[in-house]
């Protein structure tokens, strides 16, 4: 184990300074060569900067925000950007707020336990036969994704309670068709539950940045929830019966009674519902009924609290002594995530406002023919390369980054309607569930030993085939009388 994991500690060195070397080579290029036909100084320069920081997010032989850090300071250096403020600033955008607001939240939920209560709680209610526990199980990642926005946090919070089942339902990991199932149904509900709940990853709200930024929409918290449930729930539905039929579980086995009553006493444990928890409930209702009633506040207050102030105001609840339910130093925020992000945003938006993307993509329609391809069939084509693109990038992060800006630029070059392709798209970031490295979560539902890479990867090659049809169906369908 130690010499495998010392060659690929080897290859994955090897390819950070491949990448490296090949990045700065790729950025000299752009800066250093003629300029191209078509294109301007500054939009051949900011094509450069893009394709470097590209492949060094991919590469990764440096973390991904200190990438980010070295894009912020080249572009004002290489006149890419006419004042340095346009790339420093996108540290204050209000999607970077949002990221903010959201792991506060994330941080107070799970500090005051009531994600692990109200989990507890379903799967003990609910859970009265093993494809009830699933179903519960399904249902639970879906209610806790509102409340913890954090794939890994809800993987962690989740995985103790299924093993608790699994060791009392007496099944041997890599033998049990049962574990194989609840363990991997986990990931795939994890990612499913994520792409509908816009906070629930931090890479979507990167994604309704981009998306607001380059388009002039205004969509927020409901405008995501509303567009995305159909997919999510049909991939869910439709991947459990799929998952049940294939692993043949039986419906009664020995140890039902006794994993529920484990389940209870950690239920018990927790005690009554505590201040914290009712507070932490109401500051949550709160968010949600202002971010439901969003369209509707204007002509009833004659104002009107946008997503991201909604979310920050709700923070402060959540920080404010008397009021809130922890201090500011336990607060969990991704601090180089917001890093990248802002990088991230500083590239691409200087790509897009130079004229590079636009470039850039009006040659790729011109080479493939894409303006007299039929607009349904490139849709088609789009969401199916976003869900199966974490087969090849496997950050959500980055994914979004390349993505989605260039979805919203194509779309706007062959004379489709940029939002609903762009959003429609934008659902499926989240599968990241065919490979145990994709993910966080992979790895610790990975880590249980009940499947292998192959199940994973069977099953996950499945989940995103069905998810991308359920995709397609929400787009051509609800998408396009809802925006």
């Amino acid at each position: 184990m130690e010499k495998k994991n010392t060659v690929k500690k080897n290859g994955d060195r090897m390819k950070g300074i491949i990448g490296a070397v090949l990045a700065v080579a790729v950025l000299m290029f752009f800066v250093l060569a003629p300029t191209m036909e078509g294109i301007t100084v500054e939009g051949q320069r900011a094509m450069g900067i893009f394709l470097f920081a590209l492949i060094m997010w991919v590469a990764r032989p440096i973390p991904i925000y200190q990438t980010s850090i070295i894009a912020i300071l080249i572009l004002p250096l290489l006149n890419v950007v006419e004042d340095q403020e346009v790339a420093f600033g996108t540290l204050g955008f209000d999607i970077i707020w949002l990221m903010v607001a959201a792991f506060v939240l994330s941080s107070a939920i799970n500090h005051t336990n009531l994600g692990k209560r109200l989990a507890l709680t379903l799967v003990t209610k609910l859970g009265t036969t093993p494809k009830g526990t699933l179903a519960a199980f399904m249902l639970a990642n879906f209610l806790v994704a509102f409340l913890v926005p954090s794939t890994t946090a809800r993987a962690a919070l989740f995985v103790p309670l299924v093993l608790v089942l699994l060791e009392v339902y007496k099944q041997i990991p890599g033998e049990s068709k049962l574990g194989k199932l609840m363990t991997l149904q986990g990931v795939q509900n994890n990612a499913f539950a994520t792409s509908m709940v816009m906070t629930a990853t931090s890479a979507q709200v990167l994604a309704i940045g981009f998306i607001n930024q380059m388009t002039g929409a205004r969509m927020g918290y409901m405008e995501w929830l509303m567009g995305s449930i159909p997919q999510a729930i049909f991939s869910a539905i439709v991947m459990f019966f799929i998952g049940y039929k294939i692993y043949k579980v039986k419906n009664s086995l020995d140890g039902l009674t006794e994993s529920k009553e484990i389940l209870k006493r950690q239920l018990k444990e927790l005690g009554p519902i505590s201040d914290k928890e009712k507070r932490a409930a109401l500051i949550f209702a709160f968010t949600i009924l202002s971010w439901a009633t969003g369209n509707y506040q204007e002509s009833w207050f004659g104002f009107e609290i946008s997503t991201e102030q909604t979310a920050v105001i709700s923070m402060l609840l959540c920080l404010l002594p008397g009021i809130g339910v922890l201090e500011w130093k336990q607060a969990d925020i991704k601090w180089d995530l917001m890093v990248f992000s802002a990088g991230a945003y500083a590239v691409g938006n200087a790509f897009n406002d130079t004229g590079g993307a636009g470039w850039m993509i009006g040659g790729l329609v011109e080479k493939f023919g894409l303006e007299s391809m039929n607009h349904s069939l490139v849709a088609l084509i789009l969401i199916f390369t976003t869900v199966f693109s974490h087969m090849v990038f496997t950050s959500k992060t980055v994914r979004t980054t390349i993505l989605i800006p260039t979805i919203i630029t194509l779309a706007q070059t062959i004379g489709m309607d940029p939002v609903p392709i762009a959003m429609a798209c934008s659902f499926g970031i989240a599968y990241t569930i065919t490979l145990v490295p994709h993910s966080k979560v992979n790895a610790l539902y990975f880590g249980t030993g009940y499947f292998t890479v192959t199940d994973q990867l069977k099953l996950g090659l499945l989940a995103c085939a069905v998810g991308s049809v359920g995709i397609s169906l929400t787009y051509f369908t609800w998408l396009q009388f809802l925006y």
